[in-house]
């Protein structure tokens, strides 16, 4: 499952891991689809346990806002932070996704 998710990235996940794989952002070290027991991370920074989820219009009704609601409990149980993003932020403000990241990630 992992292994297909990273051969086919959206173009909302494509831009993000351009910004944040080889440590670019300020030396954290993240991994892509990455694994925290049955679910699949978007993005993870595991010295901070920090999440990325980036979101299409979809997760923000019915079933699907149900069922991230739980996962995000699931894995703050975890000692996991999530953070979610919407695809339409990430196309038209990178920079301030990033700056937000950033400070979760200082501040964790």
């Amino acid at each position: 499952m992992r292994r297909l998710l990273r051969k086919n990235l959206t173009e909302h996940e494509r831009l993000l891991w351009s910004k944040l794989r080889n440590h670019q952002l300020n030396g954290y070290k993240f991994y892509r689809q990455y694994s925290i027991n049955s679910y699949v991370l978007d993005f993870y920074c595991p010295a901070k346990r920090v999440a990325v989820e980036l979101d299409g219009g979809h997760h923000g009704e019915g079933m699907q806002a149900r069922r991230d609601s739980e996962r995000d409990e699931a894995l703050k149980s975890m000692n996991v932070r999530v953070l979610r993003f919407w695809n339409h932020e990430i196309k038209g403000n990178v920079s301030g996704v990033l700056e937000t990241l950033l400070h979760a990630l200082d501040t964790s």
